[in-house]
C-alpha cells in the first residue's frame, strides 16, 4: 500500500506541476489546429500568452507560499535538546552520483542548521531520515538522501557515533514513521525537527501521527521574499514557487485524508 501511495503521488505530484499546463495548453492548439478550428486555436493561444505573462512578471507563487513558511517561528526558544531529526532534501543526488561527492542544491540549509544545533547542543543525537524521493527509485534507491548526509557530516567532523541515519524513507510519512522506530525517544525528550519552511507544516502532521512527542519545529530554507522585491520577469522563478505551493496544499489535504 505505501508503495501505491507513493507511485499515486509521484503522479499527481507531475500533473500539479504548471510546466505541465503548459505543455497541455500547446497540446491543445495543436490539436484545434489540426481540427482546422483557427479561432479557437487563436483564443487557446491568447490565453496561454496573457497567462504566461502575468505569470512571469507576477510572483503569485510567493503569495501562496508565504503563508505556509509562516506556520511556525523562524527562531523558535530551545533550551534542553535531547535530539535533532533532519529530513532529506537539501541535497543532489544524480549530481552527486555523478561526481562522487556530495552535491548540495535548494534545501542546503537542512544540512548546516543541523550542524549549528549539533554544534550548541552537543549532548544530542541526530536523526537524518532519507531514502530517495524519485519515482524511478521506488523499491530502492542506488544511492540515498542518508548516504550523502553520512559522508557530508563526516567531513565536518561531527561524531558519527551521535548520527542515526534511516536510509528507507520515500516520502514524508515514512520519514516519520521509519526515524521514530530507529531513534527511540522517550516520551520527556525534547526533539528539534529540522526541515524547509514551505514543508514544516506538513512534517509535522506527519511525525505528530507517526507518534513523535515533545517536537519543536525548526523551520529553515525559507523561498519567498517581499512581493515588490520579485515584482518583475522571473517565469521559471515564480512557476517554481507555485508548483512548490500546490503540491504542499495539496499535500496537506491528501496527508489529513490518510492519517499520514
Amino acid at each position: 500500500m505505501d508503495t501505491v501511495f507513493f507511485v499515486a503521488s509521484k503522479l499527481l505530484g507531475g500533473v500539479l506541476q504548471p510546466e505541465t499546463w503548459i505543455v497541455a495548453a500547446f497540446g491543445a492548439i495543436a490539436l484545434a489546429l489540426i481540427a482546422r478550428r483557427q479561432r479557437a486555436a487563436l483564443r487557446l493561444s491568447l490565453a496561454s500568452f496573457a497567462t504566461l505573462l502575468v505569470l512571469g512578471i507576477v510572483p503569485l507563487g510567493d503569495l501562496m507560499l508565504a503563508p505556509i513558511e509562516r506556520s511556525y517561528p523562524l527562531t523558535p526558544e530551545l533550551q534542553e535538546v535531547h535530539g535533532i531529526i533532519v529530513l532529506g532534501g537539501g541535497e543532489d543526488l544524480r549530481a552527486s552520483a555523478r561526481w562522487g561527492a556530495v552535491q548540495l542544491g535548494q534545501g542546503a540549509e537542512r544540512y548546516t542548521a543541523t550542524l549549528a544545533l549539533a554544534r550548541a547542543y552537543p549532548e544530542a543525537r541526530i536523526v537524518f531520515t532519507g531514502g530517495s524521493g524519485a519515482l524511478r527509485d521506488a523499491r530502492g534507491a542506488p544511492l540515498t538522501e542518508a548516504d550523502l548526509a553520512a559522508r557530508f557530516f563526516a567531513d565536518q567532523g561531527l561524531d558519527a557515533e551521535r548520527l542515526i541515519l534511516e536510509r528507507r524513507a520515500r516520502n514524508t510519512a515514512e520519514n516519520a514513521r521509519f526515524s521514530h522506530a530507529l531513534a527511540g525517544a522517550a516520551p520527556e525528550e525534547t526533539w528539534v525537527l529540522v526541515t524547509s519552511a514551505f514543508h514544516m507544516p506538513r512534517a509535522m502532521r506527519s511525525f505528530t501521527n507517526a507518534g513523535w512527542t515533545g517536537l519543536v519545529p525548526y523551520p529553515v530554507d525559507h523561498r519567498t521574499a517581499r512581493f515588490s522585491d520579485q515584482l518583475g520577469w522571473g517565469l521559471g522563478r515564480n512557476l517554481a514557487q507555485m508548483a512548490i505551493a500546490l503540491r504542499e496544499y495539496v499535500g496537506l489535504v491528501v496527508y489529513r485524508a490518510t492519517a499520514r
